[in-house]
Protein backbone atom coordinates (compact mmCIF):
# COMPACT_ATOMS: atom_id res chain seq x y z
CA UNK A 1 0.00 0.00 0.00
CA UNK A 2 0.92 3.20 -0.99
CA UNK A 3 1.64 6.17 1.66
CA UNK A 4 -0.96 8.06 -0.33
CA UNK A 5 -3.42 5.27 -0.07
CA UNK A 6 -2.07 4.75 3.57
CA UNK A 7 -3.15 8.44 4.31
CA UNK A 8 -5.86 8.46 2.97
CA UNK A 9 -7.42 5.53 4.52
CA UNK A 10 -6.28 7.16 8.10
CA UNK A 11 -8.03 10.11 7.55
CA UNK A 12 -11.11 8.42 7.09
CA UNK A 13 -10.54 6.16 10.34
CA UNK A 14 -10.48 9.37 11.63
CA UNK A 15 -13.39 10.80 10.13
CA UNK A 16 -15.58 7.71 11.11
CA UNK A 17 -14.09 8.18 14.78
CA UNK A 18 -15.78 11.90 14.95
CA UNK A 19 -18.69 10.43 13.30
CA UNK A 20 -18.86 8.11 16.16
CA UNK A 21 -18.39 10.96 18.79
CA UNK A 22 -21.23 12.35 17.00
CA UNK A 23 -24.09 9.62 17.21
CA UNK A 24 -23.08 9.03 21.43
CA UNK A 25 -24.49 12.61 21.29
CA UNK A 26 -27.67 11.67 19.74
CA UNK A 27 -30.09 11.57 22.57
CA UNK A 28 -33.61 10.22 23.17
CA UNK A 29 -34.82 14.47 23.20
CA UNK A 30 -32.62 15.17 19.80
CA UNK A 31 -34.44 12.34 18.32
CA UNK A 32 -37.97 13.24 19.24
CA UNK A 33 -37.28 17.20 18.51
CA UNK A 34 -36.30 16.12 15.17
CA UNK A 35 -39.18 16.92 13.71
CA UNK A 36 -39.51 20.29 14.63
CA UNK A 37 -36.06 21.13 13.41
CA UNK A 38 -35.51 20.07 9.48
CA UNK A 39 -37.50 21.15 6.93
CA UNK A 40 -37.78 18.70 4.26
CA UNK A 41 -38.40 19.65 0.62
CA UNK A 42 -42.11 17.69 -0.38
CA UNK A 43 -41.48 15.25 3.19
CA UNK A 44 -43.35 15.14 6.44
CA UNK A 45 -41.76 14.02 9.87
CA UNK A 46 -44.78 11.63 10.85
CA UNK A 47 -43.28 11.18 14.06
CA UNK A 48 -39.75 10.54 15.81
CA UNK A 49 -39.46 8.59 18.77
CA UNK A 50 -36.33 6.77 20.43
CA UNK A 51 -36.93 2.88 20.97
CA UNK A 52 -35.05 2.44 23.66
CA UNK A 53 -36.60 -1.39 24.95
CA UNK A 54 -34.15 -3.50 22.98
CA UNK A 55 -37.24 -4.83 20.66
CA UNK A 56 -39.43 -3.73 18.01
CA UNK A 57 -42.79 -5.13 17.37
CA UNK A 58 -43.31 -4.10 13.82
CA UNK A 59 -47.24 -3.40 13.13
CA UNK A 60 -47.63 -4.88 9.77
CA UNK A 61 -47.87 -8.13 11.07
CA UNK A 62 -44.13 -8.88 10.81
CA UNK A 63 -42.28 -10.65 13.63
CA UNK A 64 -41.25 -9.04 16.21
CA UNK A 65 -37.26 -7.68 15.99
CA UNK A 66 -35.30 -8.17 19.58
CA UNK A 67 -31.65 -7.69 20.58
CA UNK A 68 -31.53 -4.34 18.99
CA UNK A 69 -29.16 -1.16 20.18
CA UNK A 70 -31.49 1.96 21.17
CA UNK A 71 -32.16 4.02 17.83
CA UNK A 72 -33.91 6.50 16.55
CA UNK A 73 -37.04 5.43 14.84
CA UNK A 74 -38.05 8.37 12.03
CA UNK A 75 -41.16 7.92 10.20
CA UNK A 76 -41.53 9.81 6.45
CA UNK A 77 -44.71 10.51 4.25
CA UNK A 78 -42.71 11.53 1.37
CA UNK A 79 -45.09 13.55 -1.66
CA UNK A 80 -43.01 14.02 -4.46
CA UNK A 81 -46.09 14.80 -6.62
CA UNK A 82 -50.14 15.42 -5.30
CA UNK A 83 -50.71 11.52 -6.01
CA UNK A 84 -47.58 10.15 -3.81
CA UNK A 85 -47.95 8.50 -1.00
CA UNK A 86 -44.42 7.23 -0.02
CA UNK A 87 -43.80 5.82 3.74
CA UNK A 88 -40.35 5.63 4.43
CA UNK A 89 -38.59 4.59 7.60
CA UNK A 90 -35.31 5.24 9.18
CA UNK A 91 -33.57 3.03 12.16
CA UNK A 92 -30.56 6.08 13.43
CA UNK A 93 -28.11 4.27 16.11
CA UNK A 94 -28.62 6.32 19.15
CA UNK A 95 -24.76 5.54 19.96
CA UNK A 96 -22.01 3.71 18.12
CA UNK A 97 -23.28 4.80 14.14
CA UNK A 98 -20.49 3.59 11.90
CA UNK A 99 -20.87 6.56 9.71
CA UNK A 100 -22.84 5.07 7.08
CA UNK A 101 -26.24 5.20 5.06
CA UNK A 102 -27.66 1.74 3.89
CA UNK A 103 -31.05 1.31 2.30
CA UNK A 104 -32.89 -1.96 1.83
CA UNK A 105 -34.75 -3.14 -1.57
CA UNK A 106 -38.58 -4.69 -1.54
CA UNK A 107 -39.51 -7.43 -2.87
CA UNK A 108 -41.82 -8.46 -5.52
CA UNK A 109 -44.41 -5.17 -5.76
CA UNK A 110 -43.34 -3.29 -2.66
CA UNK A 111 -46.20 -2.30 0.16
CA UNK A 112 -44.47 -2.59 2.82
CA UNK A 113 -41.77 -1.26 5.19
CA UNK A 114 -39.07 -4.18 5.51
CA UNK A 115 -38.58 -4.43 9.10
CA UNK A 116 -35.95 -7.46 9.11
CA UNK A 117 -33.73 -5.57 6.91
CA UNK A 118 -33.85 -2.39 8.96
CA UNK A 119 -33.18 -4.67 12.24
CA UNK A 120 -30.14 -6.05 10.11
CA UNK A 121 -28.95 -2.70 9.00
CA UNK A 122 -28.93 -0.77 12.51
CA UNK A 123 -27.38 -4.36 14.48
CA UNK A 124 -24.25 -3.51 11.65
CA UNK A 125 -24.00 0.30 12.91
CA UNK A 126 -25.94 1.90 10.11
CA UNK A 127 -28.10 4.27 9.71
CA UNK A 128 -30.68 2.38 7.75
CA UNK A 129 -34.17 3.19 5.55
CA UNK A 130 -36.69 1.09 4.24
CA UNK A 131 -39.71 2.48 1.74
CA UNK A 132 -43.09 1.08 1.10
CA UNK A 133 -42.62 2.06 -2.63
CA UNK A 134 -45.31 4.37 -2.57
CA UNK A 135 -48.36 2.20 -1.45
CA UNK A 136 -49.50 -0.65 1.03
CA UNK A 137 -50.96 -3.60 -1.50
CA UNK A 138 -49.29 -6.98 -1.92
CA UNK A 139 -49.86 -6.51 -5.86
CA UNK A 140 -50.08 -3.82 -8.79
CA UNK A 141 -53.90 -3.03 -8.46
CA UNK A 142 -52.20 0.42 -6.63
CA UNK A 143 -51.12 1.67 -10.30
CA UNK A 144 -54.59 1.44 -11.84
CA UNK A 145 -55.66 5.13 -12.72
CA UNK A 146 -52.76 6.38 -10.74
CA UNK A 147 -49.87 6.53 -13.04
CA UNK A 148 -47.23 8.76 -10.58
CA UNK A 149 -47.59 5.90 -8.07
CA UNK A 150 -46.74 3.31 -10.79
CA UNK A 151 -43.67 5.70 -11.13
CA UNK A 152 -42.67 6.03 -7.33
CA UNK A 153 -42.55 2.19 -7.05
CA UNK A 154 -40.78 1.81 -10.73
CA UNK A 155 -37.59 4.37 -9.32
CA UNK A 156 -38.95 7.42 -7.63
CA UNK A 157 -39.67 6.14 -4.12
CA UNK A 158 -35.61 4.74 -3.49
CA UNK A 159 -34.92 7.95 -5.04
CA UNK A 160 -36.44 9.81 -2.59
CA UNK A 161 -35.79 7.61 0.29
CA UNK A 162 -31.89 7.94 -0.63
CA UNK A 163 -32.07 11.81 -0.87
CA UNK A 164 -34.42 12.63 2.13
CA UNK A 165 -32.53 10.06 4.12
CA UNK A 166 -29.38 11.75 3.79
CA UNK A 167 -30.89 15.32 5.33
CA UNK A 168 -32.33 13.14 8.06
CA UNK A 169 -29.31 11.60 9.04
CA UNK A 170 -27.16 15.25 8.84
CA UNK A 171 -29.98 16.80 11.03
CA UNK A 172 -29.51 14.11 14.01
CA UNK A 173 -25.93 13.81 13.54
CA UNK A 174 -24.84 16.99 12.51
CA UNK A 175 -22.50 15.14 9.24
CA UNK A 176 -23.51 13.61 6.30
CA UNK A 177 -22.78 9.94 5.94
CA UNK A 178 -19.46 8.97 4.65
CA UNK A 179 -20.70 6.29 2.66
CA UNK A 180 -24.02 5.42 1.06
CA UNK A 181 -25.14 1.37 0.10
CA UNK A 182 -27.88 0.18 -1.05
CA UNK A 183 -28.83 -3.43 -0.72
CA UNK A 184 -31.73 -5.32 -2.54
CA UNK A 185 -32.96 -8.99 -4.10
CA UNK A 186 -35.49 -9.42 -6.40
CA UNK A 187 -37.52 -6.99 -6.84
CA UNK A 188 -34.96 -5.14 -4.78
CA UNK A 189 -32.46 -6.31 -7.12
CA UNK A 190 -34.69 -4.34 -9.73
CA UNK A 191 -34.55 -1.37 -7.62
CA UNK A 192 -30.94 -1.51 -6.93
CA UNK A 193 -30.09 -1.21 -10.86
CA UNK A 194 -32.64 1.21 -11.40
CA UNK A 195 -30.53 3.30 -8.87
CA UNK A 196 -27.43 2.51 -10.36
CA UNK A 197 -28.78 3.54 -13.81
CA UNK A 198 -30.57 6.65 -12.84
CA UNK A 199 -29.36 7.77 -9.78
CA UNK A 200 -25.92 7.23 -10.50
CA UNK A 201 -24.92 9.45 -7.28
CA UNK A 202 -27.30 8.18 -4.91
CA UNK A 203 -25.59 5.33 -3.57
CA UNK A 204 -21.65 4.56 -3.40
CA UNK A 205 -21.92 1.27 -3.77
CA UNK A 206 -25.32 -1.12 -4.22
CA UNK A 207 -25.77 -4.89 -4.15
CA UNK A 208 -28.20 -6.33 -6.74
CA UNK A 209 -29.31 -10.06 -5.78
CA UNK A 210 -31.65 -11.90 -8.42
CA UNK A 211 -32.31 -8.86 -10.35
CA UNK A 212 -35.56 -8.69 -11.77
CA UNK A 213 -34.80 -5.76 -14.38
CA UNK A 214 -36.83 -6.71 -17.00
CA UNK A 215 -39.71 -8.07 -15.33
CA UNK A 216 -41.87 -7.15 -18.29
CA UNK A 217 -39.97 -9.65 -21.08
CA UNK A 218 -39.61 -12.13 -18.15
CA UNK A 219 -42.92 -12.64 -17.46
CA UNK A 220 -43.64 -14.21 -20.68
CA UNK A 221 -41.12 -17.01 -19.20
CA UNK A 222 -42.77 -17.29 -16.11
CA UNK A 223 -46.03 -17.20 -17.14
CA UNK A 224 -45.32 -19.53 -19.76
CA UNK A 225 -43.56 -22.28 -17.35
CA UNK A 226 -47.23 -22.31 -15.97
CA UNK A 227 -48.95 -22.07 -19.70
CA UNK A 228 -46.39 -25.45 -20.23
CA UNK A 229 -47.82 -27.70 -17.32
CA UNK A 230 -51.55 -26.38 -17.51
CA UNK A 231 -51.58 -26.39 -21.60
CA UNK A 232 -54.34 -29.60 -21.57
CA UNK A 233 -54.83 -31.78 -18.47
CA UNK A 234 -52.21 -33.95 -19.54
CA UNK A 235 -49.63 -31.93 -19.46
CA UNK A 236 -49.52 -30.99 -15.74
CA UNK A 237 -47.04 -32.09 -13.72
CA UNK A 238 -47.16 -33.36 -9.69
CA UNK A 239 -44.53 -32.07 -7.40
CA UNK A 240 -43.31 -35.45 -6.94
CA UNK A 241 -42.22 -35.62 -10.78
CA UNK A 242 -40.12 -32.33 -10.32
CA UNK A 243 -37.85 -34.07 -7.94
CA UNK A 244 -37.66 -37.45 -10.56
CA UNK A 245 -36.68 -34.77 -13.09
CA UNK A 246 -34.31 -33.03 -10.69
CA UNK A 247 -32.72 -36.25 -9.69
CA UNK A 248 -32.23 -37.22 -13.64
CA UNK A 249 -30.30 -33.45 -14.11
CA UNK A 250 -28.22 -34.09 -11.24
CA UNK A 251 -27.20 -37.90 -12.31
CA UNK A 252 -26.14 -36.26 -15.89
CA UNK A 253 -24.26 -33.27 -15.35
CA UNK A 254 -23.28 -32.79 -11.44
CA UNK A 255 -19.76 -34.60 -12.44
CA UNK A 256 -19.28 -32.53 -15.63
CA UNK A 257 -17.25 -30.10 -13.07
CA UNK A 258 -15.14 -33.51 -12.50
CA UNK A 259 -16.44 -33.52 -8.53
CA UNK A 260 -19.34 -35.37 -7.70
CA UNK A 261 -20.80 -33.19 -5.28
CA UNK A 262 -24.24 -32.80 -5.66
CA UNK A 263 -23.86 -29.38 -7.40
CA UNK A 264 -24.01 -27.80 -11.35
CA UNK A 265 -21.37 -25.52 -11.05
CA UNK A 266 -22.14 -24.46 -14.41
CA UNK A 267 -25.45 -25.22 -15.78
CA UNK A 268 -25.19 -24.14 -19.17
CA UNK A 269 -22.89 -26.74 -20.32
CA UNK A 270 -25.53 -29.10 -18.81
CA UNK A 271 -27.26 -30.30 -22.26
CA UNK A 272 -30.02 -32.54 -20.34
CA UNK A 273 -33.12 -33.54 -22.02
CA UNK A 274 -36.04 -34.58 -19.86
CA UNK A 275 -37.30 -36.98 -22.77
CA UNK A 276 -34.70 -39.44 -21.19
CA UNK A 277 -37.52 -40.05 -18.40
CA UNK A 278 -40.61 -40.68 -20.89
CA UNK A 279 -42.83 -43.62 -19.72
CA UNK A 280 -42.51 -46.22 -22.18
CA UNK A 281 -45.86 -47.47 -21.43
CA UNK A 282 -48.83 -46.42 -18.54
CA UNK A 283 -47.99 -43.19 -16.42
CA UNK A 284 -45.97 -44.33 -13.22
CA UNK A 285 -44.36 -42.28 -10.59
CA UNK A 286 -40.67 -42.96 -12.20
CA UNK A 287 -41.47 -41.76 -15.98
CA UNK A 288 -43.22 -38.59 -17.44
CA UNK A 289 -46.00 -38.47 -19.85
CA UNK A 290 -45.52 -37.58 -23.29
CA UNK A 291 -47.01 -34.43 -22.10
CA UNK A 292 -45.25 -33.62 -19.45
CA UNK A 293 -42.05 -34.34 -21.02
CA UNK A 294 -43.32 -31.69 -23.70
CA UNK A 295 -44.51 -29.06 -20.96
CA UNK A 296 -40.83 -29.79 -19.37
CA UNK A 297 -39.13 -28.77 -21.97
CA UNK A 298 -40.75 -25.57 -22.66
CA UNK A 299 -40.01 -24.51 -19.23
CA UNK A 300 -36.14 -24.96 -20.16
CA UNK A 301 -36.52 -23.34 -23.07
CA UNK A 302 -35.13 -19.78 -24.29
CA UNK A 303 -38.02 -17.80 -25.19
CA UNK A 304 -38.03 -16.09 -28.75
CA UNK A 305 -40.22 -13.76 -30.21
CA UNK A 306 -41.45 -15.82 -33.48
CA UNK A 307 -41.80 -12.34 -35.17
CA UNK A 308 -38.38 -10.83 -35.42
CA UNK A 309 -36.37 -13.80 -33.55
CA UNK A 310 -35.54 -11.63 -31.03
CA UNK A 311 -34.62 -13.48 -27.67
CA UNK A 312 -36.53 -12.26 -24.65
CA UNK A 313 -34.82 -14.42 -21.75
CA UNK A 314 -33.65 -17.77 -21.02
CA UNK A 315 -35.46 -20.49 -19.36
CA UNK A 316 -34.74 -22.41 -16.24
CA UNK A 317 -31.65 -24.29 -15.83
CA UNK A 318 -30.73 -27.96 -14.85
CA UNK A 319 -30.48 -28.21 -11.07
CA UNK A 320 -33.46 -25.91 -10.81
CA UNK A 321 -36.67 -28.13 -10.51
CA UNK A 322 -37.20 -28.57 -6.47
CA UNK A 323 -37.86 -24.96 -6.97
CA UNK A 324 -40.81 -25.57 -9.93
CA UNK A 325 -43.74 -26.64 -8.14
CA UNK A 326 -43.86 -22.33 -6.71
CA UNK A 327 -44.43 -21.28 -10.28
CA UNK A 328 -45.55 -24.31 -12.48
CA UNK A 329 -47.69 -25.96 -9.84
CA UNK A 330 -51.56 -25.02 -9.55
CA UNK A 331 -51.16 -21.23 -9.83
CA UNK A 332 -49.05 -19.39 -11.64
CA UNK A 333 -46.63 -16.82 -10.31
CA UNK A 334 -48.86 -13.83 -8.46
CA UNK A 335 -46.15 -11.00 -9.32
CA UNK A 336 -46.08 -11.47 -13.30
CA UNK A 337 -49.77 -12.45 -12.95
CA UNK A 338 -50.68 -9.22 -11.39
CA UNK A 339 -48.54 -7.05 -13.80
CA UNK A 340 -50.74 -8.22 -16.56
CA UNK A 341 -54.23 -8.16 -14.91
CA UNK A 342 -53.47 -4.68 -13.18
CA UNK A 343 -50.93 -2.61 -15.27
CA UNK A 344 -50.10 -4.52 -19.07
CA UNK A 345 -54.43 -4.76 -20.06
CA UNK A 346 -55.62 -3.97 -17.35
CA UNK A 347 -58.17 -6.45 -16.68
CA UNK A 348 -58.43 -8.35 -12.82
CA UNK A 349 -60.25 -11.23 -14.86
CA UNK A 350 -57.26 -11.51 -17.38
CA UNK A 351 -56.09 -15.50 -17.56
CA UNK A 352 -52.80 -16.46 -17.96
CA UNK A 353 -53.90 -18.64 -20.61
CA UNK A 354 -53.86 -16.24 -22.80
CA UNK A 355 -50.74 -14.73 -23.17
CA UNK A 356 -49.22 -14.42 -26.54
CA UNK A 357 -45.70 -13.25 -27.63
CA UNK A 358 -47.04 -12.05 -30.75
CA UNK A 359 -50.30 -9.85 -29.45
CA UNK A 360 -48.99 -8.86 -25.90
CA UNK A 361 -45.17 -8.12 -26.52
CA UNK A 362 -45.35 -4.57 -27.85
CA UNK A 363 -48.54 -4.12 -25.58
CA UNK A 364 -46.71 -4.92 -22.55
CA UNK A 365 -43.31 -3.22 -23.10
CA UNK A 366 -45.37 0.22 -24.05
CA UNK A 367 -47.25 -0.08 -20.78
CA UNK A 368 -43.96 -0.42 -19.18
CA UNK A 369 -42.61 2.41 -21.00
CA UNK A 370 -39.15 2.70 -18.95
CA UNK A 371 -41.24 2.39 -15.57
CA UNK A 372 -40.53 -0.76 -14.47
CA UNK A 373 -37.96 -2.09 -16.95
CA UNK A 374 -34.12 -1.32 -15.92
CA UNK A 375 -32.14 -2.40 -19.05
CA UNK A 376 -29.59 0.68 -19.34
CA UNK A 377 -26.18 -0.79 -19.15
CA UNK A 378 -24.22 2.69 -19.30
CA UNK A 379 -23.06 2.66 -15.81
CA UNK A 380 -19.97 5.23 -16.14
CA UNK A 381 -21.76 7.85 -14.46
CA UNK A 382 -22.09 5.26 -11.81
CA UNK A 383 -18.68 4.55 -11.97
CA UNK A 384 -17.19 7.51 -12.44
CA UNK A 385 -18.10 8.75 -8.98
CA UNK A 386 -16.51 5.57 -7.58
CA UNK A 387 -19.61 3.49 -7.60
CA UNK A 388 -19.52 -0.46 -7.00
CA UNK A 389 -22.17 -3.29 -8.03
CA UNK A 390 -21.94 -6.29 -7.04
CA UNK A 391 -24.54 -8.87 -8.32
CA UNK A 392 -25.29 -12.54 -7.25
CA UNK A 393 -27.47 -14.93 -8.85
CA UNK A 394 -28.45 -18.41 -7.92
CA UNK A 395 -28.35 -20.36 -10.52
CA UNK A 396 -31.49 -23.20 -9.40
CA UNK A 397 -33.55 -19.39 -9.00
CA UNK A 398 -36.99 -20.51 -10.49
CA UNK A 399 -38.64 -16.58 -10.69
CA UNK A 400 -36.18 -15.10 -12.68
CA UNK A 401 -33.99 -16.89 -15.47
CA UNK A 402 -30.32 -16.48 -14.01
CA UNK A 403 -28.99 -16.22 -17.39
CA UNK A 404 -30.29 -12.95 -17.47
CA UNK A 405 -27.74 -11.36 -14.97
CA UNK A 406 -25.07 -13.16 -16.82
CA UNK A 407 -26.24 -11.54 -20.32
CA UNK A 408 -26.66 -8.50 -18.44
CA UNK A 409 -23.06 -8.44 -17.65
CA UNK A 410 -21.64 -9.48 -21.16
CA UNK A 411 -23.85 -6.80 -22.01
CA UNK A 412 -22.25 -4.09 -19.43
CA UNK A 413 -18.70 -5.56 -20.50
CA UNK A 414 -19.82 -4.64 -24.31
CA UNK A 415 -20.56 -1.02 -23.31
CA UNK A 416 -17.67 -0.19 -20.85
CA UNK A 417 -15.01 -2.36 -21.73
CA UNK A 418 -14.00 -5.31 -19.65
CA UNK A 419 -11.18 -2.79 -17.74
CA UNK A 420 -13.71 -0.61 -16.10
CA UNK A 421 -16.52 -3.72 -16.14
CA UNK A 422 -14.03 -5.83 -13.83
CA UNK A 423 -12.96 -2.13 -12.15
CA UNK A 424 -16.53 -1.65 -11.11
CA UNK A 425 -19.36 -4.42 -11.64
CA UNK A 426 -18.41 -8.18 -10.28
CA UNK A 427 -21.28 -10.56 -10.68
CA UNK A 428 -21.66 -13.87 -8.64
CA UNK A 429 -23.29 -17.16 -9.90
CA UNK A 430 -24.21 -19.12 -7.34
CA UNK A 431 -24.84 -23.35 -7.86
CA UNK A 432 -27.96 -24.61 -5.86
CA UNK A 433 -29.18 -21.49 -4.57
CA UNK A 434 -32.97 -20.54 -5.63
CA UNK A 435 -34.61 -17.10 -5.75
CA UNK A 436 -32.58 -15.13 -3.22
CA UNK A 437 -31.68 -17.82 -0.83
CA UNK A 438 -32.22 -21.16 0.18
CA UNK A 439 -31.67 -24.32 -1.95
CA UNK A 440 -29.33 -27.40 -1.66
CA UNK A 441 -25.78 -25.36 -2.40
CA UNK A 442 -24.22 -22.90 -0.16
CA UNK A 443 -26.11 -19.84 -0.05
CA UNK A 444 -25.54 -17.72 3.61
CA UNK A 445 -23.13 -15.44 2.37
CA UNK A 446 -21.96 -11.39 3.91
CA UNK A 447 -22.33 -9.68 0.73
CA UNK A 448 -22.81 -6.04 2.64
CA UNK A 449 -19.24 -7.00 4.47
CA UNK A 450 -17.55 -7.73 0.67
CA UNK A 451 -18.97 -4.59 -0.69
CA UNK A 452 -17.86 -2.78 2.15
CA UNK A 453 -14.00 -3.84 1.37
CA UNK A 454 -14.40 -3.18 -2.33
CA UNK A 455 -15.67 0.45 -1.66
CA UNK A 456 -13.76 1.56 1.11
CA UNK A 457 -10.61 0.43 0.83
CA UNK A 458 -10.35 -0.53 -2.71
CA UNK A 459 -10.08 -3.94 -2.39
CA UNK A 460 -11.96 -6.34 -5.30
CA UNK A 461 -13.30 -9.56 -3.87
CA UNK A 462 -11.45 -12.21 -5.41
CA UNK A 463 -14.11 -14.98 -4.16
CA UNK A 464 -17.06 -14.61 -1.58
CA UNK A 465 -17.33 -17.88 0.85
CA UNK A 466 -20.78 -18.96 1.07
CA UNK A 467 -22.36 -21.58 3.71
CA UNK A 468 -24.66 -24.64 3.02
CA UNK A 469 -26.19 -24.95 7.09
CA UNK A 470 -28.24 -27.48 8.68
CA UNK A 471 -29.66 -25.47 11.63
CA UNK A 472 -27.27 -23.80 13.32
CA UNK A 473 -24.23 -26.17 11.94
CA UNK A 474 -22.35 -25.80 8.83
CA UNK A 475 -22.00 -28.56 6.71
CA UNK A 476 -20.75 -27.21 3.51
CA UNK A 477 -18.65 -23.63 2.51
CA UNK A 478 -17.77 -23.14 -1.22
CA UNK A 479 -16.37 -20.15 -3.17
CA UNK A 480 -18.34 -17.80 -5.25
CA UNK A 481 -16.45 -16.96 -7.93
CA UNK A 482 -16.18 -13.53 -10.21
CA UNK A 483 -18.04 -14.53 -13.50
CA UNK A 484 -16.97 -16.47 -15.26
CA UNK A 485 -14.77 -18.19 -12.86
CA UNK A 486 -16.06 -21.53 -11.11
CA UNK A 487 -14.70 -23.39 -8.03
CA UNK A 488 -12.86 -25.90 -8.90
CA UNK A 489 -11.54 -28.21 -6.68
CA UNK A 490 -7.64 -28.77 -6.04
CA UNK A 491 -7.89 -32.37 -5.66
CA UNK A 492 -6.97 -32.43 -1.79
CA UNK A 493 -8.94 -31.96 1.26
CA UNK A 494 -12.77 -31.99 2.33
CA UNK A 495 -15.06 -31.23 -0.91
CA UNK A 496 -17.15 -29.21 1.93
CA UNK A 497 -14.84 -26.80 2.85
CA UNK A 498 -13.75 -23.83 0.55
CA UNK A 499 -10.05 -23.57 1.48
CA UNK A 500 -9.93 -26.61 -1.02
CA UNK A 501 -11.23 -24.83 -4.25
CA UNK A 502 -10.33 -22.29 -6.33
CA UNK A 503 -11.50 -19.47 -8.59
CA UNK A 504 -10.22 -20.80 -12.28
CA UNK A 505 -11.55 -19.67 -15.90
CA UNK A 506 -14.24 -22.51 -17.14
Amino acid sequence: MNIYRTGLIGLLLAATAAVNVNAQEATDATCENLAASLDLDATTIASATAITEGRFNPPNGQRERTNLPDFCRIELTITPTSDSDIKTELWLPLSNWNGKFLAVGNPAWAGSIQYYALADGLQRGYATASTDGGHTTVDASFAIGHPEKLIDFGYRAVHQTAVQGKFVIEGLYGTEPSYTYFNGCSGGGRQAFMAAQRYPEDFDAIIAGAPGYDRTDVAFQTLGMAQATHATPESFIPDEKFSLIHNAAMNMCDAADGLEDGLISDPVTCDFDPGVLQCESNDTASCLTAPQVVAARKIYATIVDPRTGEVLTAGMEPGSELHWGAVAGQNPHHMYLSLYQHIVFPDKDWDFRTLNIATDLDVARAADNGILAATSTDLKPFIKHGGRLLIYHGWADQNIPPLGSVDYYEQVVDTLGQQMTEEAVQLYMVPGMGHCRGGHGPNDFDELAVLEQWREQDIAPQAITAELREGRNVVRSRPLCPYPQVASYTGTGSIDEAENFSCVSP
